[in-house]
């Protein structure tokens, strides 16, 4: 009886180190997950006709701030280059055709997904038929494109402290594996293990090692399996004061684990929180190169083209330490 109880405590303990818990967490199903959502939604925080949402808290205090981090001025990019061959993970490839003469070239790209790194504008995702700060689906999108919230409220570029939060390096693994959460407790564990602290204005970037495992094993449909954040991040997201999110996938732990609730994240983040999201971002080098200056906070740029009414565009992002 004494080893049968020694053991079960073994695999609780391990289960804990792994970031599981033997029990779901809330928010759980889609009640649950109303709850959360209106517990942690800023609509009407920055007035009733806002469009910035969460890059409110950039304010130029915080872009001095991050500005003093370029100490070696090395920058790295945090794009993956275009994906034009179609796989499980890229169902609509990017195309360049090169024009008459060959001086001149045609792109056509559909960005959102999981393959082109890009940015999401607040008005790509809703919530019973609302965006974020409460418009109207029928106020906000139309086929001419956003009326309100669209990708050109980012004109004048983000400038903020950028902290990478590499899971896989904290638990001594290459990648994660697709489906894994990312939970409170492991945000807070890299915190401790990296000496930074997430604080108002910040762009996190958590690093699943999506590309790496890509490279090594090949591509597998990211759209039914990825690791990412749990939903029961949110209250500690809005708390800390986080400005931008991005990953190197697309936030969302995949499955969700809420049932009947497919990408709560991105829900509870853009439409919520109004946090503009950043999906593929390729982050194996800037996570090289931050365990190699011991470095996980630097400065990071975001300057999307101010396509007026877009849901979003592909960006090419920079870390600068």
């Amino acid at each position: 009886m004494r080893i049968t109880f020694f053991l079960l405590c073994l695999f609780a303990a391990a289960a804990l180190a792994g970031g599981q818990s033997a029990a779901p967490r809330a928010p759980r199903n889609a009640a649950e997950f109303d709850q959360l959502f209106q517990q942690v939604k800023n609509w009407g925080r920055w007035g009733p006709d806002d469009q910035l949402g969460s890059a409110n808290l950039v304010t130029p205090a915080k872009r001095k701030q991050a500005l003093a981090l370029a100490k070696t001025g090395m920058s790295v990019s945090l794009a993956h280059n275009a994906l034009t061959e179609r796989a499980e993970d890229n169902t609509s490839p990017f195309e360049h055709t090169m024009n008459r003469g060959f001086t001149t070239d045609t792109y056509r790209v559909s960005y959102h997904g999981y393959a082109h790194s890009h940015i999401d504008a607040l008005c790509h995702i809703l919530y019973k038929d609302q965006t974020y700060n409460g418009y109207a689906r029928a106020d906000v999108n139309t086929e001419k494109g956003c009326t309100k919230l669209g990708i050109e409220n980012l004109k004048s570029g983000i400038v903020t402290r950028g902290i990478l939060i590499d899971i896989p390096r904290l638990k001594g693994v290459p990648y994660l594996e697709p489906g894994t959460p990312v939970y409170v407790e492991d945000l807070e564990a890299w915190e401790k293990k990296a000496g930074v602290k997430v604080g108002s204005g910040d762009a996190i970037l958590l690093r699943t090692g999506r590309w790496a495992r890509r490279a090594a094993l090949g591509p597998w449909p990211v759209a039914q399996r990825a690791a990412g954040f749990h939903a029961s991040v949110a209250p500690w997201i809005k708390a800390r004061g986080v400005a931008f999110v991005g990953s190197d996938d697309a936030a969302d732990v995949v499955p969700s684990m809420v049932e009947g609730v497919n990408l709560p994240i991105h829900t509870l983040f853009i439409t919520g929180l109004g946090i503009n999201l950043l999906d593929n971002q390729d982050l194996e080098a800037v996570g090289d190169t931050a365990a190699r200056l011991n470095r996980w906070e630097f400065l990071l740029t975001i300057a999307p083209v101010p396509v007026t009414g877009g849901t979003g565009f592909p960006l090419n992002a920079l870390a600068v330490f």
